[in-house]
């Protein structure tokens, strides 16, 4: 109910209101364009179980959630991971929700790559980021794990870094010693509107990611 409440209240998406209507078609991948009719994997991480919902350690799942919902698409329980197919604009995207828990989640990321033959380049890896404030979104196309387990699975499993993720930033509003605690709780009342918005800006870079590329999604969503 929350997320279909702020897909309707929330009609406008910035990499349109940049670029218009039309959709760029390019063979030129530097410049961070590509071609209509593309696959991609959405990998939004987490944990399963009742006791991870709504935490910020799964902000992963609930990104792909929103992705989901909005272009209509549901879920079915497949190896290694719940798994949506939604279609938008041309393009496919395979979303998954890790069934391996986080320290897996190369298990699944590699598995669905694999068996929907998308390239590395078309993969996107959602989580959440401790260094990042609340509110704050970064897109990179490789990079460390910055250790964050789930990313330091994948990296071992893909035998590269050089993969696009996505991060959201949850802060860092926390005692010493009471990291996982804080990783591993849920909002407070006050971080509740903050994170709504960034949901909703998340699917959009997503979107943006998957129709204009990874260099015109990082100059309007890094900020």
């Amino acid at each position: 109910m929350l997320l279909q409440k702020l897909i309707q209240g929330k009609k406008t998406n910035i990499c349109r209101k940049t670029f218009g209507n039309s959709i760029l078609l390019t063979p030129n991948r530097s410049a961070g364009i590509i071609f209509a009719g593309m696959k991609f994997l959405i990998a939004g991480l987490g944990n399963i179980g009742n006791e991870y919902d709504s935490t910020r350690h799964n902000i992963g799942f609930e990104v792909a959630d929103m992705l989901v919902l909005k272009h209509g698409g549901t879920y079915t329980l497949d190896r290694h991971a719940f798994v949506s197919e939604v279609k938008w604009k041309g393009r496919t995207f395979i979303v998954i929700k890790p069934t391996t828990y986080m320290n897996l989640s190369g298990k699944a990321v590699k598995f669905w790559m694999d068996k929907e033959k998308i390239a590395i380049e078309n993969i996107l890896v959602v989580m959440d980021d401790l260094a990042l404030p609340l509110g704050t979104l970064r897109l990179r196309g490789s990079g460390s794990d910055a250790g964050h387990n789930g990313l330091k699975n994948i990296q071992s499993t893909l035998m590269t870094d050089k993969y696009p993720r996505l991060r959201f930033g949850i802060g860092n509003d926390f005692a010493k010693g009471r990291q996982v605690d804080f990783v591993l709780g849920k909002w407070k009342t006050d971080e509740v509107p903050a994170v709504k918005d960034t949901l909703v800006r998340s699917v959009e870079a997503i979107e943006c990611f998957a129709t204009q590329g990874i260099a015109r999604a990082m100059n309007i969503y890094n900020k």
